[in-house]
């Protein structure tokens, strides 16, 4: 349930890792129960005659890695690294050189893609926490 409102935006990254640790801790069906008891146990937009009107209850989008702007060049990434390292293997198994020049190309890269990923997935919290 907890990943459930996680999901629908109800709990930030913090309050529902808190949550998480109280309910493997807890020992009796009520130390769980008080987990999610101010949490509602179905999504309030979905309630027929509720009122307010469904954007009322709209949450933003959660934060995720398949964002195209994320997808994208790290399928190029994969795919470039994946082509240096068959082209090392083969020179590898042809010849006497075994430097691992693919390091190289995989190396940097991947740290940039990985400043690059933190900063779209900061991007979109921010943004998303903005429009609540």
């Amino acid at each position: 349930m907890l990943q459930e409102h996680f999901a629908q935006g109800r709990l930030d990254h913090e309050e529902f890792t808190e949550r998480l640790g109280r309910a493997y801790k807890a020992r009796t069906a009520d130390e769980l129960a008080t987990v999610t008891r101010d949490l509602p146990e179905r999504d309030l937009a979905d309630v027929p005659g509720a009122s307010g009107s469904r954007e009322e209850f709209a949450v933003a989008p959660p934060i995720s890695m398949r964002d195209p702007a994320l997808m994208v060049p790290w399928a190029l990434y994969a795919g470039v690294n994946a082509l240096c390292f068959v082209i090392w293997l083969i020179l590898f198994l042809t010849t006497d050189n075994d430097y691992p020049w693919f390091l190289w190309v995989m190396g940097p890269w991947g740290i940039v893609m990985g400043v690059v990923t933190v900063g779209v997935l900061t991007g979109q919290r921010n943004h998303s926490g903005g429009q609540g």
